[in-house]
Parts: C-alpha cells; sequence; structure tokens
C-alpha cells in the first residue's frame, strides 16, 4: 500500500517527502477524514489496533479504581453504626453542651433573629403561625413519624418511659400557644417555641435541691421550683427568658410557660436516636409585651451541666432573638 507523502527505498524503510504540497482538503473532507480515513487507516486520529489498546488500559484502570474504592467504603460503612455516633459526649466534636433554638425563623436571612410582625394584618400573622405549623407538624400529627408514631407514649414523672417508646409532646392544649389558638400571634400575645439541640446519650444534671439554687436564677423561677420541692417535677431542665437590658425587661411585659412546669421534663432524656422521636419544646407567651418597639430577649437553660455564656461572639447555653409587634 502506498502511504501518501512516503517513498519507499529498496531497503524496505520509508523516506518522507518534506517538499510535498499538501493535499487540499475541504472543511468536510477533513472532518470526514478525521472521523474515518482510508488511506491511514485511521478513526479519530488513531488507528484501530491503539484505539483497542487505549481501551484496554483504561477499562483496568478504571476497574482496580473502582475496586479500590468500593474496598474503602465497606471498610469505613464498617465502622459506623446507623443507631448511634461512633464518637460521643466528650470525645464528640458537638461536646457536652446543648445549645438552645427558638421558632419560628423568618425566612429571610437579613432578619434571622427577628420576630417582627403586625397583629391587625391577618398576611403578617400568617406568615409566622405557617412557620411554626411546619415546624411543629410531627408534634401535631404523629402519623408522620416513624411507624407512624406506634411507639410513642404519653409520660409523666411518675411513669418512665418503655424500652422502644418515646415521649409524646403535647403541643395542641398548650392555651394560648396552640396551634388552634394561632400561637397567640393574632391577639398581640406571640408565644415562641424553645428547644435544646440533640446530644445523643446526653443526661442532664438537674437542679432539684432547692437549697443550691444559683444565686442568678430569677426570683420567678426561684419560687416555681420551690412550690414543687418534693416531687419529681425537681428532675426538669428548667427554662427562663427576660429582656437583655433594663429597657427590654420593662417592654417585654409578663411571660408564662406552657407546659406549666417551666422547662423540658427530664423523662425526654437521654436522647438515643429511637425511631419517631421529639425533641421536647417550651412555649414561651408574651402576655402583653410593649408595641412598636424592639424588645432584644434572651432565654437561658438551666441545668448543672449546662454552660452559659451571654457573650455576643461566643453564646452558649443561652438563645437570643428580637420581637417586635406592630399595632
Amino acid at each position: 500500500m502506498s502511504v501518501p507523502g512516503k517513498q519507499q527505498l529498496q531497503s524496505g524503510t520509508y523516506e518522507f517527502d518534506y517538499m510535498r504540497v499538501p493535499e487540499y482538503k475541504t472543511k468536510w473532507k477533513a472532518v470526514r477524514d478525521y472521523i474515518h480515513d482510508p488511506a491511514e487507516g485511521t478513526y479519530c486520529g488513531h488507528t484501530g489496533k491503539k484505539w483497542a489498546i487505549t481501551g484496554i488500559f483504561y477499562t483496568c484502570f478504571f476497574s482496580v479504581l473502582a475496586l479500590l474504592f468500593a474496598i474503602c467504603m465497606k471498610g469505613l460503612l464498617a465502622t459506623l453504626n446507623n443507631e448511634k455516633p461512633r464518637w460521643i459526649l466528650e470525645e464528640s466534636l458537638i461536646g457536652t453542651n446543648p445549645g438552645l433554638g427558638f421558632r419560628p425563623i423568618s425566612n429571610n436571612t437579613d432578619e434571622r433573629s427577628l420576630i417582627w410582625y403586625s397583629a391587625s394584618d391577618p398576611s403578617s400573622v400568617q406568615k409566622w403561625t405557617g412557620i411554626l405549623d411546619n415546624f411543629l407538624e410531627e408534634y401535631i400529627n404523629s402519623s408522620l413519624l416513624p411507624n407512624g408514631g406506634r411507639n410513642q407514649q404519653i409520660c409523666n414523672y411518675n411513669t418512665p418511659v418503655k424500652p422502644g417508646h418515646v415521649c409524646a409532646v403535647e403541643v395542641n392544649n398548650w392555651g394560648p400557644c396552640s396551634p388552634n389558638q394561632q400561637y397567640g400571634f393574632n391577639n398581640s400575645a406571640p408565644c415562641v417555641f424553645i428547644k435544646l439541640n440533640r446530644i445523643y446519650g446526653w443526661i442532664p444534671e438537674y437542679y432539684n435541691n432547692t437549697k443550691e439554687l444559683p444565686s442568678d436564677m430569677p426570683e420567678s423561677l426561684r419560687l416555681h421550683i420551690k412550690s414543687v420541692n418534693g416531687s419529681r417535677q425537681l428532675n426538669t431542665i428548667w427554662v427562663s427568658c427576660k429582656g437583655e437590658d433594663p429597657h427590654d425587661n420593662e417592654n417585654i411585659g409578663k411571660l408564662n410557660y406552657y407546659p406549666e412546669n417551666h422547662g423540658f421534663p427530664g423523662y425526654y432524656y437521654p436522647y438515643q436516636n429511637i425511631p419517631g422521636y421529639l425533641s421536647p419544646v417550651v412555649a414561651v407567651h408574651f402576655v402583653r409585651p410593649a408595641r412598636n418597639r424592639i424588645i432584644n430577649v434572651e432565654c437561658r437553660a438551666w441545668a448543672k451541666n449546662i454552660k452559659y455564656s451571654s457573650s455576643k461572639k461566643e453564646r452558649y447555653g443561652a438563645v437570643h432573638f428580637e420581637l417586635m409587634v406592630d399595632e
């Protein structure tokens, strides 16, 4: 077979003719010859043999790579447990100091800590009650939980939770903070829900001795704890809210808490990732907050093993939000 641009010598070798004028090709012919050049016997610039060698190489390469990935992934999954984290409490990055959160939270990233609405504007009220409806959806309708919530039970301080079961959180009977009361938003008396972040295996150390209460604990909470002295209700993570500054305390008005035990009952702990578990919540009812003013609010959880800091740079054991109710 003659090769364009080459002259075969008697020795059988080829001598390139560099002075030969290259063959003129139209664009279509150049594309067609690139796809398949009958003269050179190439496909996309390579012979069939070279394509076969390349294909075999990459097939082996990616097969070995996939096998190594599968071995590494299998080894990693073998170290994981679907029921509990490998590292918990002091060994974990989360540690042993749970943080607090609040709901509702605005979808506007510039107003994440501000709850601002007008009680006379139904659409403004609906915005916030809709956020709370979504947050409490599984609390209100237990059929949305894994296994339809069949492992839920009604708990109290005298009835321990059964193995494999979880305690229900009854938010439907919290007076003005109930869903059917629009969480008080329509009456200029909104309810804000406080929750404690989950830490697997964490067990609270309660302030259940009325003689060992912290000196900075609010007097109203101290009186409540003393009122239940001698009962198992002392096994509670207490919650209190206040205005951050003196003028905030003047504007915040009276506060009520739901459930009425003033905190997170101890029978919800420890969290062990049982399907259907719902974090307990406390609803803080702002009975008559000042109108048309921003009120800075801090809510704090009280337990011996919950560290507290109110620093704006590093706040823990508490949560901050602002409340503003317009006429």
